[in-house]
């Protein structure tokens, strides 16, 4: 961990971007998981810091000088303020028996807030592991279709079964040469959605303008604790530069 922290703040002090003060808002309606452990919400969580948490990915926004919050159900009042807004892998029956569903006043609302300039990223997962109707409700709002497939399987840890080297020239593969991308879903295109990164034919990465605001859809939640850095990973992967371009990228894209 205490490599990790000396990582992210060494190409935090190479970005050449400075930013002011951004609210970073990470979605805890969607995706509301509870340990049967501890009894507490985990999962994609800034304050968890376990494999499966985002603390690392929260440690990086803070270290550009952003605030991080968790939101309930966006709405007017719990996004006042926010920049940036994140939901990852919404919940099916077998992670969370009663379920937040994306409905239509979610997306009109959504739809609003990104269209006055608002920067959404929608990170999805592979096949068994997200609930793929009511998020999609959304995700075609703005060009997007998850798929219920799994790509890039990985069997025994043979890491390269999920290596990602044909990068392509975009902000968030700069100076990056290898990501480890692990069983992620694909997405079909539609409007004005572009693709980011491919793989083959597979879209795994695409963004879409959207009205004043900016959109990335992600088939997979990719920088959770256990992948964005080498906790596990051998060292010739740069998930953590990776990382690091995506959360100046972000807060770029707020345009303040």
């Amino acid at each position: 961990m205490k490599r990790f922290h000396l990582l992210a703040f060494f190409f935090c002090a190479l970005a050449t971007a400075s930013f002011a003060q951004k609210t970073v808002g990470l979605d805890n309606w969607y995706n509301h998981e509870t340990n049967s452990k501890t009894g507490k919400i985990y999962h994609y969580t800034w304050d968890d810091e376990a494999m499966s948490g985002f603390s690392q990915l929260g440690d990086l926004f803070k270290s550009r000088g952003a605030e991080l919050k968790t939101i309930a159900r966006p709405n007017s009042k719990s996004m006042k303020g926010i920049d940036v807004y994140i939901i990852v892998d919404p919940d099916t029956t077998k992670e969370n028996p009663t379920p937040n569903y994306v409905d239509a006043s979610d997306v009109k609302f959504l739809k609003k807030w990104v269209s006055n300039g608002g920067v959404l990223l929608l990170m999805a997962n592979d096949g068994p592991n997200c609930e793929f109707t009511h998020f999609n409700q959304l995700a075609q709002a703005f060009g997007f279709r998850f798929n219920p497939q799994t790509l890039n399987p990985v069997v025994n840890r043979q890491w390269d079964q999920a290596a990602e080297i044909n990068l392509p020239n975009h902000p968030l593969f700069s100076g990056v040469n290898k990501v480890y991308l692990k069983e992620v879903g694909p997405i079909t295109l539609s409007k004005d959605a572009q693709p980011v990164l491919k793989d083959g034919d597979a879209v795994f990465i695409a963004e879409t303008q959207f009205g004043k605001g900016y959109v990335l859809a992600i088939g997979d939640p990719w920088l959770y604790n256990e992948y964005i850095d080498h906790w596990l990973l051998p060292e010739s992967f740069e998930n953590l530069k990776a990382a690091n371009n995506l959360v100046d990228l972000l807060l770029k894209k707020t345009g303040k």
